[in-house]
């Protein structure tokens, strides 16, 4: 791919136009894709209840809350995920 092409790609995923055009809750490829992972990583990640952002379970449908994830992306430190562990939990 031109590296106009990737250009375009990234603005998609960027913190404003995703403020600008999105929803309140994103698909998990969309938002996955937004982190720079994959969409199988981003529901494997899911499934371990390790992605970053807060996720919604409606029914057989996952969404990704829009809110969480431009949060994640300005700051760089996840809102969910796993917790750190303390001494006594290893």
């Amino acid at each position: 791919m031109d590296e106009q092409g990737h250009e375009t790609q990234d603005a998609r995923y960027s913190p404003t136009n995703i403020r600008a055009t999105w929803n309140g809750t994103a698909s998990v490829e969309d938002a996955s894709r937004a982190l720079g992972v994959s969409r199988a990583k981003g529901y494997d990640l899911i499934r371990r209840g390790e992605f970053p952002c807060r996720v919604l379970r409606i029914g057989r449908s996952t969404r990704v809350v829009t809110a969480s994830l431009l949060r994640v992306l300005e700051s760089g430190e996840p809102e969910y995920g796993p917790s750190p562990r303390t001494p006594e939990q290893s």
